[in-house]
């Protein structure tokens, strides 16, 4: 299994998440309800799991449960993360310990994630960003030591991404990632189907989110013991994780 994940950490080994560290509550925005999860990147181990590229098997929450255990971790948190492909690979950027696993993808095309802007979350050094793929490409962060690319942006620089229409009735099931002004990561996950524009707002407005990324729709998954929630059946391509240590 640990040929084919690509272990993300983001904090040295010695700082490790436990379950009061975990974050989750249920809030309304709008007239829908979303959950919401909330970590600090300075304090608590986040991981992103992705398959090779090429066809491969899917993750699950299971298999990364079974991961971390060789490493007497267990799974606090877990969420569908960037797009991929049929065979599970990864669309865009994938960078693994600082090294580039997979190239930052600034190709056009059809579906969201070429929905443009897009963007990257990225950790490093006990700190984490969500930023639009261009600005990304210019910035060469030298910091970075793991990241992940998805579309749309949900929001830039307090804006809400341009195509958003508040009156779409495409409307599905969404989640994604936000940076709030302390540096903390915060992950959302709507209950039911919703538009894009009022997901990006919830993210804007409600949880005050400058820069926030989509991660998926359809698939959109979570594992979170403290909501009473595990999709145990979902399978994945990619997983961003948050680990703790087992006793001894």
């Amino acid at each position: 299994m640990k040929r084919r994940l690509f272990g993300l950490a983001l904090a040295a080994s010695s700082l490790v998440a436990s379950p009061a560290s975990a974050v989750c509550t249920e809030i309304r925005h709008l007239a829908d309800s979303y959950i919401v999860c909330t970590f600090d990147p300075a304090r608590e181990t986040i991981r992103v799991y992705g398959v090779a590229d090429g066809p491969s098997e899917p993750l699950t929450y299971g298999a990364v449960r079974d991961l971390l255990r060789q490493d007497r971790e267990f799974l606090v948190f877990g969420m569908n993360g960037g797009m991929y492909h049929p065979g599970y690979g990864p669309v865009g950027l994938l960078v693994e310990y600082g090294r580039e696993r997979h190239p930052l993808n600034r190709d056009t095309g059809e579906g969201n994630f070429f929905l443009k802007p897009n963007g990257v979350f990225f950790v490093g050094k006990g700190r984490a960003g969500v930023m639009e793929t261009e600005a990304f490409a210019r910035a060469a962060l030298t910091e970075v030591q793991f990241a992940t690319q998805s579309g749309p942006m949900l929001v830039v620089d307090g804006r809400i991404h341009p195509r958003f229409l508040p009156d779409s009735t495409s409307l599905y099931v969404r989640n994604g990632v936000g940076i709030l002004p302390d540096g903390r990561v915060v992950f959302a996950i709507s209950r039911g189907m919703v538009r894009f524009h009022d997901f990006a707002t919830l993210f804007r407005d409600t949880l005050g989110c400058r820069d926030a990324l989509f991660l998926d729709g359809s698939i959109s998954s979570l594992y979170a013991p403290e909501v009473r929630r595990n999709d145990r059946f979902s399978r994945m391509g990619t997983v961003i994780a948050v680990a703790g240590v087992l006793p001894y």
